[in-house]
């Protein structure tokens, strides 16, 4: 598939939905679609028979291919559901170095206590809102804190935990 081709999945509980997009002169062209009834296996956002699932998923695929004319290896996938929620946390870590290293941002990501969520779900995706350093806020996730000195570098970020 060229790398100028975009493809969204999304899982409804009555019909999987795909769709090509082609990036053309900063635009989406939308050049193929294709779509399915799930056939039962979905039930409010969580599947109940994977088998219909999965053949309604490879149904709408290869009609979104077809109407393309190309070879779908990956999607974005819409997850939704009731089975899904967000939830803010934060993390807190010593900076080993006095100086924050890419290592301890990975550290005070991972720290972030998952207090809310319900049997410890796997989380999907994780928002970093803001990094603390000392105490000092403000510092937004596009200004990294990257070699900024310091001894506590706490941070705030809001998590989407799923079903397993």
């Amino acid at each position: 598939m060229p790398q100028d081709l975009i493809v969204g999945l999304d899982i409804g509980t009555t019909k999987i939905c795909a769709v090509v997009g082609e990036v053309r002169d900063q635009q989406l062209d939308i050049v193929g679609l294709g779509s399915a009834p799930t056939g039962g296996g979905l039930r409010k956002g969580v599947v109940v028979n994977i088998e219909n699932t999965v053949k309604a998923i490879r149904r709408a695929v290869e009609e979104a291919e077809t109407m393309a004319g190309c070879e779908i290896r990956s999607v974005y996938a819409g997850v939704g559901g009731g089975q899904t929620k967000v939830i803010h946390s934060q993390g807190i870590i010593a900076i080993k170095e006095r100086e924050v290293t890419p290592a301890d941002m990975d550290r005070v990501i991972d720290t972030a206590p998952h207090r809310g969520y319900p049997l410890r779900p796997e989380v999907i995706h994780t928002l970093v809102q803001e990094f603390l350093i000392d105490g000092q806020d403000g510092i937004k996730t596009g200004g990294h804190p990257r070699g900024a000195p310091g001894v506590q570098g706490p941070h705030r970020h809001r998590g989407r935990p799923g079903a397993q």
